[in-house]
């Protein structure tokens, strides 16, 4: 096969089509069936099980697991882009992980509270695989685009991810909505919708495999064939971790903006994470069909809400500055804490969804962006970013212990969510402490 030119049309396009394959797992699996799933298992009201020799209510146990499951991340992450720097196949690297996070949601089909350890096994290996990808796919960008190129078909790649993961959504809530249409048959154990859910997480392994030919027939091995892998090169990405943070204490500013971005992020992601396992337990639905419709809507009108909000946020940074406008939108996100712990009805919901869309868009992309603006002159902008993903796994990983800690003592997701308020308060105090020296603060 011939290889294709860095910055050709098919090779940006190949590269951008992965997003469309392995999207699907987080907003399926991450966001909207699985959690609606998991829940649907627990027939008591008190809604525990056991695993690992301790009893977990459900909601704390699914969100312990994946905060291990970004601890892990976050220590494999330098280790795995280190060598992405310098290995030549990259792309095997890539296919292992593509190949190991779709497994795993084949695997949820046979989810259950009987073989709990096994099924939170296949839980584990989507989520390090998509996110294990990622590092990987993220790395072939300099590779096969010039620098004029990389914002545009990185957001092609968005594009692709959200279209194609809307479209299996919407089948799946067709399947779960309907699923006399499809001949999908309830058994004595579950309801027909259950078993739908089933068939939605391999239709997610499937997708993200089988589209992922497309990017791996296209994509080149990488750009450093010949070499091995030692122990330097393995820890290659610590090392400059390390160098990074010694930096990073030079600079005011961006030291001061990294420990507040550290604090609101870990509250943000986690609310993002637990979101649909919030709305399954503490709204009052009515039937489990409006459950179901309701939360799989709200997801959606998330989605949609958060390019607006994004949009907006990048308009009044503009005009205001980068850390005023992050200020303002922490106070948004904490007065929807307080929102969070008094909301019952799906009416509420819904409008506390609209609220985060519009917010969660918005300060992703500007925390990103302010981060970038205050890099100092270097050309080894990939280690500086690689330390914010770290920071940003690491802070995800405090977050969910903490909600996770405060549900399962209190039994209450609305006593952990108001806890949130804590975090986004700090961040707050941590952006008025960033030195102001131009438009962007």
């Amino acid at each position: 096969m011939e290889q294709l030119k860095k910055g050709s049309k098919k090779l940006l396009n190949a590269w951008a089509f992965y997003d469309w394959a392995n999207s699907v797992y987080a907003l399926t699996i991450t966001s909207s069936i699985f959690p609606i799933f998991y829940s649907a298992l627990f027939l008591s009201e008190i809604k525990a099980v056991s695993a690992f020799g301790f009893e977990f209510k459900s909601t704390a146990l699914i969100t312990f697991v994946t905060a291990f499951t970004f601890l892990v991340v976050a220590v494999i992450s330098p280790i795995l882009s280190g060598i992405a720097d310098y290995v030549g196949n990259k792309k095997n690297f890539m296919k292992f992980f593509c190949y190991l996070g779709g497994l795993g949601c084949i695997g949820l089909y046979w989810f259950s509270l009987e073989h709990i350890h096994l099924s939170l096994l296949f839980y584990f290996m989507g989520l390090i695989g998509y996110w294990g990808s990622l590092v990987f796919y993220n790395s072939y960008l300099p590779d096969i685009a010039f620098e004029k190129q990389q914002d545009s078909i990185s957001a092609k790649g968005f594009s692709l991810g959200y279209a194609g993961s809307v479209i299996l959504l919407l089948l799946n809530l067709a399947m779960v909505m309907k699923p006399e249409l499809f001949s999908i048959e309830g058994t004595q154990d579950e309801t027909a919708a259950q078993v739908a859910m089933r068939y939605s997480f391999i239709q997610v392994g499937l997708w993200w495999i089988l589209f992922s030919q497309y990017s791996f027939y296209h994509l080149p091995k990488g750009t450093s064939s010949g070499h091995k892998v030692t122990r330097a090169i393995v820890f290659n990405g610590v090392k400059e971790l390390r160098q990074v943070w010694t930096q990073l204490k030079q600079d005011l500013r961006l030291k001061r903006y990294l420990y507040a971005f550290f604090v609101f992020s870990m509250a943000v992601q986690t609310i993002m994470l637990v979101a649909a396992y919030f709305g399954e337990e503490e709204i009052t639905w009515g039937s489990a069909s409006d459950k179901t419709t309701g939360l799989i809507g709200s997801i959606l009108i998330i989605q949609l809400v958060a390019i607006l909000g994004a949009f907006l946020t990048s308009r009044a940074s503009s005009k205001y500055g980068n850390i005023k406008t992050l200020i303002f939108i922490n106070f948004i996100w904490m007065a929807l804490c307080f929102y969070a712990y008094f909301m019952e009805t799906p009416i509420q919901f819904y409008i506390a969804a609209s609220m985060v869309g519009l917010v969660m868009g918005g300060i992703q992309s500007l925390a990103r962006s302010t981060y970038s603006k205050f890099l100092p002159e270097t050309e080894d902008t990939t280690s500086f970013f690689s330390f914010y993903d770290v920071a940003e796994k690491i802070g995800i990983v405090i977050g969910m212990g903490i909600f996770a800690t405060i549900d399962q003592i209190t039994g209450s997701m609305r006593n952990a969510i108001l806890f949130l308020f804590v975090f986004f308060l700090a961040g707050i105090i941590l952006l008025f402490r960033v030195p102001k020296l131009s438009k962007i603060d």
